[in-house]
Order: structure tokens, then sequence, then C-alpha cells
């Protein structure tokens, strides 16, 4: 299988993680106007589940390093399956709270507040699963005050977005509801990955132990997981969402093709980001590789501003806290990096 055995490399990757998180949201812009979020969920799933068995019958079966696909997920242990499962129930409960606060409140409260704890938190999370493995590759202070940067620079994102938002006509109640989700999304979401490393043997994807598995079954397991789950969390919120009215399943057929080709490549981006995060994690690290991967909301915030014009006649504070954020945000990126160096 594909194997990434340098850190230059590794790096690289971690760029185009946080770049395929950051932009997989524009195809529910581009997905008709009155598509409701809860139908585009299933398109975006099942171009999970699509994107992730190309990627393991390619990459995944090919090459002289490590255990092809298939004889790697045939060994895998019920303990590492198990893992994996519940970081796909992880991840797509706290998608969906994360998806019902931007709704409520919008993406200036939701990203914020909820990529922000999961970045945090999550990293904690990954750093002890790879201390627990022998597996540490990073320089702890320097990644401890590069994420607090990264953490800075979604905070001013925040503030400028609201600022730009001062028209809104979201009312109090509606505000409290769309932080407490965004919060509880947060602290949810940033569990699913350190569960997905428990699986994987961190130390070397060449020579993994026995019942371990590697990047490309870790990435399917976890797709269908993130599937089978959707069975129990896409009826409920279908039935009763968070903001709006019910949506009926019949609905979803009513959609064209291009509406549900937008929904799948949706999937296919974050599914690329994910597989890249797992496969850069051998080599930069657990902690650095979804440090890297949760700036998503940097790059989301490029696209609003260069490409959807979002703060189109916004004023000169807006733009200088939008300066600064990318200030802090390319220096925590630096100091990231060079944690793991």
């Amino acid at each position: 299988m594909f194997i990434v055995n340098s850190y230059p490399l590794a790096v690289f990757l971690c760029f185009v993680i946080m770049l395929c998180w950051g932009s997989w949201g524009n195809t529910q812009k581009a997905a008709a106007k009155n598509w409701r979020y809860e139908l585009f969920y299933l398109d975006y799933v099942a171009g999970m589940v699509v994107f992730s068995l190309i990627l393991a019958f390619t990459l995944g079966s090919f090459g002289p390093a490590g255990r092809p696909f298939l004889e790697d997920i045939s060994q895998a242990s019920g303990s590492s399956v198990l893992w994996l499962v519940l970081g796909g129930f992880i991840f797509n409960a706290s998608n969906i709270l994360l998806s019902a606060s931007t709704s409520i409140a919008g993406m200036s409260v939701a990203f914020p507040l909820g990529c922000g704890l999961a970045l945090v938190l999550g990293v904690f999370n990954n750093l002890r699963v790879e201390v627990a493995q022998g597996a540490l590759k990073s320089n702890l202070a320097l990644l401890a005050l590069g994420v607090a940067l990264v953490v800075v620079a979604i905070i001013l994102n925040g503030i400028a977005s609201g600022k730009k938002e001062d028209g809104s006509t979201v009312d109090a109640q509606s505000r409290r509801k769309g932080v407490a989700l965004a919060l509880v999304a947060g602290v949810v979401m940033s569990f699913f990955s350190s569960f997905v490393m428990r699986a994987m043997d961190l130390t070397d994807f060449a020579n993994m132990q026995s019942g371990k598995v590697g990047p490309y079954s870790a990435l399917v397991i976890f797709s269908l997981a993130v599937l089978a789950s959707h069975f129990i969390f896409g009826p409920l919120v279908m039935k009763k969402p968070f903001v709006g009215s019910p949506v009926k399943f019949s609905d979803y057929f009513k959609g064209s093709a291009r509406t549900h080709l937008v929904g799948m490549l949706g999937g296919m981006i974050w599914c690329l980001g994910t597989a890249l995060s797992y496969i850069a994690a051998g080599k930069a690290g657990a902690s650095v590789s979804y440090a890297l991967g949760q700036g998503a909301p940097m790059v989301a915030a490029l696209w609003g501003i260069f490409v959807w014009k979002e703060f189109k006649g916004a004023g000169r504070k807006v733009y200088t806290l939008l300066a600064l954020m990318f200030c802090f945000f390319i220096s925590g990126l630096a100091l990231i990096v060079a944690s793991g160096a």
C-alpha cells in the first residue's frame, strides 16, 4: 500500500487535508437552493463510502510496503473494528450537531466555537493515543503554542463574521440554542479521530501489529460506520429537525441528478482529506495531522472572502480582523509544522 516515508511529504498532505476539510462545504452551496441539508447529507455519506472503497482498492492494495487492503481488513481484531465504529458514530453525531448550529446561529457562531473546541480537545486526545503507543513525534511546547495561535485565528474569524452579520435576524434564544449545539458538537467531535487512531498502529505502517489496521482499512470501516449510524440519526433529524419543518424521505427522490452528484462530491472531498489524515499520521503523528487539518475554518473563510464575496461591503475594522486572523493562522501552522520536525 502507499505509505508516506518523509516528513515534508506528510506536511504537504496535511495542507491538502486542510484544503479538503475546508472546501467540501462549497458543494452544499452549489446544490439546489431549496435542497435541505438533511437530504444533502444522504448523498454526502454515500460519497464518503464510495471514495473510501476506491482508495482501498487502489492506493491501499498496491505497493511493496505494508499489508494490502483485503489482507489487512480480514485480520482486524474485534477491538480495532469497535474503535472505528465508535469513531464513525461519534463523527456523524457531531457533524449533524455542528450543521444544526450553523443553520440556527450561522457559521460565524458555529465554526469558531465548534471547530475551535474540537481542535484543542482533539489534539489532546490524539496525543494520549500517541503516548500510549510510544509513537509521540511532536515537540509539545511548539505544538501547544501553534494550536493556541490557530484557535485565536478561528476566534478572530468568528468576530469578523459576526460584525459582517450585524443585520442578522436571529433572535437571542435561537442564538443561545446555536451556541449550545456548537459547544456540544465541538466536545463530541474531538473524540472521533483519537478513536480511529486507537485501531491503527502509528509506530510503523510497513510492519503493523497483528489485529491493528492500516489507514485504508480504517477509512473503509469508519465510512461504513458513518453510513450505518445515519440510518439512526438521519430519520430522527428529518422527523424532528433542529430548525425548519420536518423533511420527508420521499423528498430525496425529487432532487435532480446534478444535485445528488454534487452531494456525493462533497463526501468524496471530505473523505480524501480524512484518508490523507490517516496516512500522514504514520509520519507526522496523529496530533500534528489532526491539528493542521482542523485549520479548515480558515480555508472556508478564504472561500467566503474571495469566491462567495461574503464580506463584500464590510468596513475597515472587519478587514483588519481578517488580516490579523490570517497572521495568527499562518504563524500557528508554522509552529505546528516545526513541532513535528
